[in-house]
């Protein structure tokens, strides 16, 4: 029925901002900058979450076997590339500049696929709301007030691995595995990797000196980022196989605006006429891509 979509649609929306607002909070307000220890922590609650709801029946997750696990490894990695670089870019930046450079994943993913498929023809409204995002994208560190370079590369590494994840999940035809499936899979391999990666980089150390360690406020964003992000996940796929590519991505750009709107009421946003119009710009590629995917699938 109609009014179902519509309601998964508006659930979806309300997990998305919240769980972006509940990430910046921890991020930016409390400054826990420490990504291999937040995104850890999220993936492992993540994985058992899953896990659990799999071996209860509320989600169908097959048994996945050794091969199809190592066969998605590349994916993983991806995975874990988008979302440390994604911490430390959120980290710095405004959520309305962090979707302005997110939505050039969407030119990335775009290119690779023009490149395997050897694709000569080109539908102008979609090359013209890629061009839109990449400029505004391109532009946008120079209209910054507060602009943070290291913010900006690590936005880069994000989009790159966004884009390059989303060509990976088309193109691996492998073996048949479910979206809930693929991501149980990057949740244990991230778990381990980031593990790993927790006292090399300085990020096990750093956290044991962290001011808010025992706040009660600390654990209960934490906590609560943790659980969000899993509903995220749940919700994207529920409302990923209940509607067409078209009305799917709608409802991930109307929940981005929404974020964008009321994150000034939440959060200190420092912004000039130039910057805001690098967003809107952006978004209005975007809602032309949209648009033009209509009776696409790329």
């Amino acid at each position: 029925m109609q009014w179902r979509r519509h309601v998964t649609g508006l659930a979806f929306s309300l997990v998305f901002v919240v769980s972006y607002f509940t990430n910046k909070f921890v991020l930016s307000v409390l400054n826990f900058t420490y990504p291999t220890l937040f995104q850890g922590w999220q993936t492992f609650i993540g994985a058992i979450l899953l896990i659990v709801s799999g071996k209860l029946g509320w989600v169908e997750i097959n048994r996945i076997t050794r091969s199809a696990a190592l066969s998605w490894f590349p994916g993983s990695l991806l995975f874990v590339g988008n979302i440390y670089a994604g911490s430390r870019a959120l980290s710095h930046l405004d959520i309305p500049f962090f979707f302005t450079l997110q939505n050039c994943s969407h030119a990335v993913s775009y290119m690779i696929f023009k490149v395997i498929r050897r694709e000569q023809k080109t539908q102008w409204l979609k090359f013209i709301s890629l061009c839109l995002m990449l400029l505004s994208a391109i532009n946008l560190p120079f209209y910054d007030p507060q602009v943070d370079h290291s913010s900006y590369l690590w936005a880069v590494c994000h989009l790159a691995c966004v884009g390059a994840y989303r060509v990976f999940q088309v193109h691996h035809k492998s073996v048949s595995l479910s979206d809930l499936e693929q991501q149980c899979i990057n949740y244990l391999f991230s778990v381990l990797l980031l593990a790993v990666a927790a006292h090399p980089t300085g990020d096990l150390t750093g956290a044991l000196e962290f001011p808010s360690l025992q706040s009660h406020t600390f654990h209960c964003g934490c906590c609560a980022s943790a659980l969000l992000g899993f509903l995220l996940r749940l919700a994207t796929v529920k409302l990923k196989s209940g509607l067409s590519f078209e009305h799917f991505g709608v409802w991930i750009f109307l929940s981005k605006v929404t974020a964008m709107l009321l994150s000034p009421f939440i959060f200190s946003v420092n912004s000039n006429a130039s910057s805001l119009l690098c967003v809107v710009v952006s978004h209005v590629g975007e809602a032309l891509l949209i648009y033009s995917e209509r009776d696409s699938q790329v």
